[in-house]
């Protein structure tokens, strides 16, 4: 199986694909057109890699918007262009972003490794998922959620406690992941965001 080590991005191109996300709204919030990536700047960006973009706010760091496409189904800069624009304006738990909010709002693109299912006991899951390391994607019929391996960080989450509001996530009872007929899958992610909205781009370290 590919590591995610397979989908590190040059220093330029990290730097890239936050401003080109933030870049994906201000022109549609003016013109109601997706831009088109510069591929020939940054043909890294041309591979299909797994991408969620998340907005958040600048006053509190509270969620303000985050979409993307788990599985790598198209170009990564075309994947920034449509869920920066999705986060934006088409996530169900937010109204759209108003251009009055755009500087006020701060940017964040994550790189998903392809995931992994966790073919192990439900016993045995706080063994093969680690905090800061794994983001968990909960499937069960036609129903699936899913989580990046920040927000555990964020909200100091244990095993239990992630699994558990992935289960909410996905509109499941929250102990539904203990159920032998549910499937949990873990993937790793790169993330990189603003310090500050147009600020400095880093690559936040998810990991102690």
């Amino acid at each position: 199986m590919s590591s995610l080590k397979d989908y590190e991005l040059t220093e330029k191109d990290c730097a890239y694909i936050v401003k080109l996300a933030r870049e994906a709204v201000k022109h549609y919030l003016k013109n109601e057109k997706k831009i088109k990536p510069d591929y020939e700047a940054y043909p890294g960006l041309m591979k299909p890699l797994g991408v969620f973009v998340t907005l958040k706010t600048e006053e509190d760091g509270d969620l303000r918007g985050c979409i993307g496409y788990p599985s790598p189904i198209m170009s990564l800069g075309d994947a920034i262009v449509d869920n920066a624009i999705n986060a934006a304006f088409s996530d169900p738990r937010f109204p759209p972003l108003t251009e009055s909010e755009l500087n006020h709002v701060i940017f964040e693109v994550s790189i998903l490794s392809p995931a992994e299912k966790i073919n192990k006991d439900a016993k045995e899951y706080s063994k093969e998922i680690k905090i800061g390391k794994h983001g968990l994607i909960v499937k069960y019929g036609s129903v699936s959620g899913l989580l990046l391996p920040q927000v555990p960080v964020e909200y100091n989450w244990n095993v239990s406690q992630f699994l558990e509001a992935l289960c909410q996530k996905a509109g499941l009872p929250k102990t539904m992941w203990a159920n032998p007929t549910v499937q949990i899958f873990k993937f790793s992610a790169f993330v990189y965001g603003e310090e500050k909205p147009k600020g400095k781009i880093k690559r936040f370290k998810l990991l102690s």
